[in-house]
């Protein structure tokens, strides 16, 4: 039997009720595989800045290096607002990005047919299907560009990148469409910015590198308008981070809630982290009424990904699906049709259990 560890991070809000439904089919997966789960949980966001007045420490950082795994919730809430920039309780999960250079991230969208009702898309534009990979350059660009500088008459900030960091994320994009349909699309704002005339550049260099692979180009504004007119025109989505973070919360329509989407965030090296794409909701918080297929999704990520169980990730999104037929539906996929079944958060997991094989 192997055992792998990984760390568990609830954090605030909703990221407390969804990660206890994930940890709940890590449990099942478990029982019905031949691998075990050693499961430690830490404390970091607002939680933490409570107990100690910082978002994450050093201690946990440098123990978070040391799983396979991370299994990740959300954080934050007006509690914490005030805060200065650096201290929020999203300092926490940006430290881990960097520090263990989890530079990809994997934002796949797709649309469960049993949720066509839940999209505000035309039923014409939902027919012919979604499903895309939206691959998000992590660690680099405004987020952690400097100098960053704010009074109360000026702010500053900088987005930077490094050919190596445009690189080694194209690369991998590359990657992906070459194992899916053999298209990459590529989005920058390269009309205006030099970053993004770098990244196009690089881009255009290295698709020599694989000629198997389609590569094409889009403005982040005309992306935005199309993943919305257009969206199976789509498949595997490249771009930087601020860009990556914008669309692939807008795609979130597409799937029908911000809910259902789960992320993987790799580096070529140490634990990769895992997460579903949402906030922390504090305004629905301890409720029962969080949608937690995202973070079941994310479990999924979190097997494929860091143990290459493959087969036990496509039974978990089997399992999800099974249960969207079944009609099970938290709130915010809810359409008000026959058949729905509207379920509290656990009610959900206990779905997707039932429906487990």
């Amino acid at each position: 039997m192997s055992t792998y560890r990984i760390a568990v991070m609830p954090g605030d809000g909703i990221g407390v009720d969804v990660t206890a439904e994930g940890v709940r089919v890590l449990r099942a997966i478990e029982e019905k595989s031949e691998h075990s789960f050693e499961l430690t949980e830490f404390t970091v966001g607002g939680a933490l800045i409570d107990q100690k007045d910082v978002p994450i420490d050093d201690e946990t950082v440098e123990a978070l290096k040391g799983f396979d795994a991370l299994l990740y919730g959300a954080v934050g809430g007006p509690k914490w607002d005030s805060r200065p920039l650096g201290q929020t309780p999203l300092a926490a999960i940006l430290r881990m990005r960097k520090e263990l250079d989890s530079y990809i991230n994997l934002r796949p969208v797709k649309l469960f047919p049993a949720l066509n009702a839940a999209s505000p898309l035309k039923d014409s534009i939902i027919e012919k299907g979604i499903d895309l990979l939206i691959i998000r350059e992590l660690t680099g660009g405004l987020y952690y560009g400097q100098p960053r500088f704010r009074n109360s008459e000026r702010a500053v900030d900088t987005m930077e990148y490094s050919r190596h960091e445009i690189e080694r994320i194209l690369r991998f994009g590359f990657k992906a469409a070459k194992a899916r349909s053999g298209k990459l699309l590529s989005v920058d704002k390269e009309n205006v910015l030099e970053t993004s005339k770098l990244w196009r550049e690089v881009a255009l260099e290295m698709a020599g590198d694989f000629p198997e692979v389609e590569l094409s180009h889009l403005l982040v504004d005309a992306a935005a308008m199309r993943l919305i007119t257009d969206p199976d025109k789509f498949d595997v989505i490249v771009t930087e981070n601020t860009f990556g973070d914008i669309l692939s919360d807008e795609a979130a329509v597409l799937a029908g809630s911000l809910g259902m989407l789960p992320s993987a965030s790799l580096g070529d090296s140490g634990p990769g982290l895992f997460e579903p794409i949402h906030g922390s909701a504090p305004d629905i918080a301890g409720q029962g009424i969080a949608n937690p297929i995202a973070a079941i999704l994310t479990v999924a990520m979190l097997l494929r990904h860091s143990f290459e169980m493959e087969a036990e990730a496509r039974s978990i999104e089997m399992a999800v699906e099974a249960a969207l037929d079944e009609g099970w539906r938290t709130r915010d996929i809810a359409s008000g049709q026959s058949g729905e079944r509207v379920a509290t958060t656990i009610e959900m997991g206990h779905a997707v259990l039932g429906c487990l094989v």
